[in-house]
C-alpha cells in the first residue's frame, strides 16, 4: 500500500467518524426539542386540569363543610354572582363569600354586619370564569372554559324543605 492510498484511507476514516458524530448530535438535538415540546404540552394540560378541578373542589369542600339548614345560598352583590354560607358562631351570625371576579376566585369570611362586600376578599386562586346557579336544592358550579368542568351538589341540609 503506497502513502497516498494510506493517506486517503485515513481521511476517509476521519470523514466517516466526523459524520457519524455529527448525526449523534442533531439526533441528541431533535431528541431534546421533540421531549420540550411534549414537556410544554403535558404542563399546560395540567395547568388546564388544575384550574378547573382546584376551582370545583375548593367551591364544593367549602360548600360540604357549611350545609346546614337554610344558611346556603346564591345571592347577588355589586352585580355578581356570590355563593354565600351562614354559620353562627357565639350568637352572631358569620358569612363567608365565594365569588368570581376579575379572573380569579375570591373569599371573604365576616361577620353579617360588618359592612364589607365583594371588593374586601381574599384572592383563593386565578382559574378560568366560574358560574354558580341554584335550582331548589341543587347547586350547578361550572368552570366555563375550553374543555371546563361542570358539578351538581346537593344540598342535604335543604333549607325550609327539611323542616
Amino acid at each position: 500500500m503506497s502513502g497516498k492510498e494510506y493517506q486517503r484511507g485515513q481521511m476517509a476514516n476521519a470523514l466517516f467518524t466526523i459524520l457519524l458524530f455529527l448525526v449523534f448530535v442533531l439526533c441528541a438535538l431533535f431528541s431534546v426539542l421533540i421531549g420540550g415540546k411534549v414537556y410544554e404540552n403535558i404542563n399546560a394540560r395540567a395547568e388546564n386540569t388544575y384550574q378547573k378541578d382546584v376551582a370545583l373542589s375548593y367551591i364544593a369542600n367549602k360548600v360540604r363543610q357549611g350545609d346546614e339548614t337554610g344558611r346556603v345560598s346564591l345571592t347577588e352583590m355589586a352585580g355578581i354572582s356570590v355563593l354565600k354560607l351562614e354559620q353562627e358562631i357565639q350568637d352572631s351570625v358569620y358569612m363567608t363569600l365565594i365569588y368570581y371576579q376579575d379572573g380569579r376566585l375570591w373569599e371573604l369570611f365576616t361577620d353579617e354586619e360588618s359592612g364589607l362586600g365583594v371588593g374586601d376578599g381574599n384572592e383563593i386562586l386565578e382559574c378560568s370564569p366560574v358560574s354558580m346557579e341554584m335550582e331548589g336544592r341543587l347547586l350547578h358550579i361550572k368552570t366555563e372554559m375550553e374543555g371546563g368542568g361542570s358539578l351538581w351538589l346537593s344540598l342535604r341540609s335543604g333549607g325550609a324543605d327539611d323542616e
